[in-house]
């Protein structure tokens, strides 16, 4: 997905200067613990945040995140704009919550970093194999 088909997307806005709008992200993740951006995504990833401050920029560098979004219409300090800029790190805007924000990328085909496994197995271990099954719920 284009940066410029994220924008559609969630109604939103650039802020940095010269995105380039052809350039393209391959997954999402929404994030607010900067330690979960390190240890769950991947290169190329979008990444939603309501986090404005410069430490989600260099987050954003040490894991190779392709652009960030800043939710609930946040809008970061000079500092991190200007360290983004530097860096090459685009900055988006949404005006929505992080959950709208993420569902309207979800369903406009953009796929999550793909936890759904490593969550999972967390859980099975922390309530058993059958937890989270159709059949342990219905008993």
């Amino acid at each position: 997905m284009t940066l410029e088909d994220v924008l559609v997307a969630i109604d939103g806005k650039a802020i940095s200067r010269g995105v380039d709008v052809g350039a393209s992200v391959a997954m999402a993740c929404g994030a607010d613990l900067m330690s979960d951006v390190l240890a769950f995504t991947h290169a190329g990833t979008l990444l939603l945040t309501g986090l404005t401050n410069p430490q989600v920029v260099r987050t954003a560098e040490m894991a190779g995140i392709k652009a960030i979004v800043f939710v609930r219409g946040k809008y970061p300090p000079p500092e991190t704009i200007t360290l983004a800029e530097q860096k090459g790190i685009p900055l988006l805007a949404s005006r929505y919550t992080m959950y709208e924000t993420c569902g309207r990328l979800f369903q406009a085909g953009l796929p999550g970093c793909g936890l759904f496994d490593l969550a999972l197995s967390t859980w099975r271990e922390a309530f058993g194999e059958e937890a989270g099954s159709a059949e342990s719920q219905n008993s």
